[in-house]
C-alpha cells in the first residue's frame, strides 16, 4: 500500500529547508497518519541527519527524559553528571535539542510535542510548553512537530512567532484511498468503487482506512463488501474496538470530568448535533457546568461545535460508543445492523447496493480479526 500524504512530505521538507527554517507543526486526529508521515521524512531526510523521539512514549520524569533523548541523540557520548533537579534536566534537555552539534543544523522530529505537559507537575516547570516553544524559535536546528490535541496546538501557538506553520493533516481522498488498498484482482471500476466506499465509511482516517482495507482484502471471496468488513472490526474482538476504546480513554484522560464527559459521549452518540440546552437536559446538569465538560470535550477534540450545535468530530467513534458503551456487549447481529444504519446515512445515494449486499453476510462477521 502506498503512504498518505506525499505531498505534504515536501511542503514540510521546504518549510526545513527555507532560511531561515520554518517549525512545521503537523496536526491531525488520532489515526490521521501524523506518526506515518514523520517517519516517512525521517527516510527521505536519511536517520543518519535526524533524530525521531517520540515525546508520548518516553516522557516520564524530566531526568529520565533527558538521559533517555541524549542516549538517542548522542549515542556512545560520554553520559555525564546527572541533573541535580528536574529543572536542571529539563534545560539540559533543551539546550541538546536547540544547540548545533556541529557546523550543519540537527534535525529533530518531536512526536506529540504536547506530551512534555506531563513535565508541569514537577516544581519550577510550569510553563514548559511555552518555554519549549520559545527556545525552538531561537533555536538554528530545524523542528518537525506533530500533535493529535488540534485545539489545545491552535491555542498554545497563537502567540508564538512566525517561525511556526501548521499544516493540517486532511482526510484522505478517494484517489487516496484507493491507492492505499491492497493489490487484488479486482477490476479497475470494482477497484474506485471499494475505495469511494471505504473513504465515506472511514471520512478518510489513514487507520480506518488500512484496516478497512485489510479485512475487505481477506474477504474478496466474498465480493470483498466494505460493510462487512466494517462490520467484523467492530464486533466485540475485532480491531477496530480495540482501536477505538484505546483512543476513547486517551482522549478522556488527558481532560477533566471524566464520568460526566462519558455521559456527553454517550448522548450525542444517541443523537447529534444538540445545542448546549439540549444537552444540558439530557445530562441533568446545569448550563454553565455543563459549557464547561463541552468546552473540556472540545480541548482534546472528541466533539466539535459548529452554529452552537455539538457532535463528534470522528464518526466512526461516535459509532463505536453506540455500539460498546454500554453494560453489555453488542451481538454480531446488533453490530451489523448498526454499521448498515451508519453506512446508509454515509454512502451516497447512487451506490445503495453496498449497503444491501452486506445484509445478508453476516454469518462470517465476527471471525475477523486485525493484529
Amino acid at each position: 500500500m502506498m503512504a498518505p500524504y506525499e505531498g505534504l512530505e515536501r511542503r514540510v521538507e521546504a518549510a526545513l529547508d527555507a532560511n531561515p527554517s520554518r517549525i512545521a507543526v503537523v496536526l491531525g486526529g488520532c489515526g490521521t497518519g501524523r506518526t506515518t508521515l514523520l517517519h516517512a521524512i525521517a527516510d527521505r531526510l536519511g536517520r543518519a541527519r535526524c533524530q525521531y523521539i517520540d515525546v508520548e512514549r518516553s516522557a516520564s520524569t524530566p531526568e529520565r527524559f533527558c538521559r533517555a533523548v541524549t542516549a538517542a541523540a548522542r549515542p556512545g557520548a560520554p553520559a555525564g553528571a546527572d541533573p541535580s533537579s528536574a529543572r536542571e534536566a529539563f534545560d539540559r534537555t533543551l539546550r541538546l535539542m536547540t544547540r548545533p552539534a556541529g557546523d550543519t543544523p540537527t534535525t529533530f522530529l518531536l512526536d506529540e510535542v504536547l506530551e512534555l505537559r506531563t513535565f508541569e507537575s514537577f516544581p519550577n516547570l510550569r510553563h514548559v510548553l511555552r518555554e519549549t516553544l520559545d527556545a525552538l524559535a531561537a533555536s538554528p536546528n530545524r523542528f518537525v512537530l506533530t500533535s493529535r490535541y488540534v485545539a489545545r496546538a491552535h491555542r498554545l501557538l497563537r502567540d508564538a512567532g512566525a517561525r511556526f506553520e501548521v499544516i493540517h493533516l486532511p482526510a484522505l481522498s478517494p484517489g487516496e484511498v484507493t491507492s492505499m488498498l491492497p493489490p487484488t484482482g479486482d477490476s479497475v471500476e470494482d477497484r474506485e468503487f471499494l475505495g469511494r466506499t471505504i473513504q465515506a465509511l472511514t471520512d478518510g482516517r489513514a487507520a480506518y482506512v488500512r484496516a478497512m482495507g485489510d479485512v475487505s482484502a481477506s474477504m474478496s471471496g466474498r465480493g470483498g463488501d466494505p460493510i462487512s468488513a466494517l462490520t467484523a472490526l467492530l464486533t466485540a474482538d475485532g480491531g477496530l474496538t480495540t482501536w477505538c476504546g484505546y483512543r476513547y480513554e486517551l482522549r478522556l484522560h488527558r481532560a477533566r470530568g471524566y464520568g460526566a464527559l462519558k455521559a456527553i459521549l454517550e448522548i450525542l452518540a444517541e443523537d447529534e448535533p444538540l445545542t448546549l440546552t439540549e444537552i444540558a437536559h439530557r445530562l441533568q446538569r446545569t448550563p454553565g457546568s455543563t459549557k464547561d465538560y463541552l468546552s473540556w470535550l472540545e480541548d482534546v477534540d472528541l466533539i466539535v461545535s459548529r452554529q452552537k450545535r455539538y457532535s463528534y468530530s470522528d464518526p466512526l467513534m461516535r459509532l463505536w460508543v453506540r455500539l460498546h458503551c454500554r453494560p453489555v456487549p453488542p451481538s454480531v447481529d446488533e453490530v451489523a445492523r448498526e454499521v448498515q444504519a451508519y453506512a446508509a446515512a454515509r454512502l451516497p445515494e447512487t451506490e445503495p447496493a453496498t449497503v444491501a449486499r452486506a445484509a445478508g453476510d453476516r454469518r462470517a462477521v465476527g471471525i475477523i480479526e486485525i493484529d
